[in-house]
């Protein structure tokens, strides 16, 4: 078909409104699995301490009738500490930038300091759940937390084809362990025999944590629970192909994907055996203005409890590809 001559088209006229819709959209992950599980408590000190005991080995325990006693030599509690680490997120925002009619918000300073809040809780995320040293820091160099992967030293095994190392809490820190140059297949034997070690030394973690190739590889693993889903009669039963509980013979666990943890490695944790303690909760601070702009922080100091590292075990050196 012809157009008619003299037909005004849109793409001649001047001055057509822009159609821009007034929602952002962003799908980046804000999901903190680990730390919206574990409790928060309150540090006093950079250097924040805590006191771990356990109970003497079991034994035979048979006495003679009408036997004098003889007391026990008591063992001494373990202290431990971990180092806080500061976190901030600062924003400088132009006077311009909040006086023009923006889309998908009112006030784009508001809409930084959400965004940054987010951002913020994700980098705790990250280094929860990573193999990060702890550190004191010096007067050029950032304090640091020390992770869970860098916490737990004695239920452990590694599937990689080289010596990997889990040093653990000695002398006062906590190093971050040595990774195997070469990554190994990772199997459900794997598996039971660490929550096996877990359990004999009195563990009852009840969440695994792992990323998103090891869940998809976990899924494949015999003793999950769920296949499918009840539908109480009314339509036909769904399959699910994603694992949701694993049942094991010393207790059920939630697998549980994390965005933010390392794929290599896989986390078996007892939530309760773990919390955030911070010196400084998260804090807006207004910052001093030096112009145009309007400078504002998001900040908060805080550092990883391990109430107990000998609760939790972990497989590193895993290649979920394999």
């Amino acid at each position: 078909m012809a157009v008619p001559a003299a037909t005004t088209q849109t793409y001649a006229i001047v001055g057509t409104r822009e159609d821009l819709s007034d929602e952002i959209y962003n799908i980046s992950p804000t999901d903190t699995p680990v730390l919206s599980r574990i409790a928060r408590v309150k540090a006093t000190q950079t250097n924040h301490e805590w006191l771990t005991d356990a109970l003497a080995a079991a034994a035979s325990n048979r006495r003679i009738e009408g036997d004098d006693a003889t007391a026990l030599t008591a063992d001494p509690r373990t202290r431990l500490n971990n180092y806080t680490q500061i976190s901030s997120k600062p924003m400088n925002v132009s006077g311009t930038s909040r006086a023009v009619n923006n889309a998908g918000m009112e006030d784009e300073l508001s809409y930084q300091v959400v965004k940054r809040g987010k951002e913020l809780k994700n980098d705790q995320e990250f280094a929860i759940t990573q193999n990060q040293a702890s550190s004191a820091g010096g007067a050029g160099t950032a304090r640091s937390s020390a992770s869970m992967e860098s916490w737990i030293a004695t239920n452990r095994t590694g599937v990689g084809l080289t010596t990997f190392t889990t040093p653990g809490f000695a002398s006062g820190a906590v190093a971050a362990p040595t990774d195997a140059s070469v990554t190994g297949s990772v199997t459900e034997a794997n598996l039971k025999a660490v929550i096996r070690e877990c359990y004999s030394v009195g563990g009852s973690p009840t969440m695994i944590v792992v990323g998103p190739g090891m869940k998809q590889k976990a899924s494949g693993f015999t003793g999950i629970a769920t296949q499918y889903r009840e539908n109480s009669g009314v339509k036909q039963a769904t399959i699910l192909a994603a694992a949701a509980v694993y049942v094991s013979d010393f207790g059920e666990f939630r697998i549980v994907p994390d965005r933010f943890s390392r794929d290599r490695t896989l986390l078996g944790i007892d939530p309760d055996l773990w919390a955030v303690a911070q010196l400084r909760g998260v804090q807006r601070e207004t910052l001093a203005k030096t112009g145009d702009a309007d400078k504002t922080m998001l900040i908060t100091e805080w550092t990883l409890e391990s109430r107990n590292e000998k609760g939790n075990f972990k497989i590193t050196d895993i290649n979920s590809a394999l």
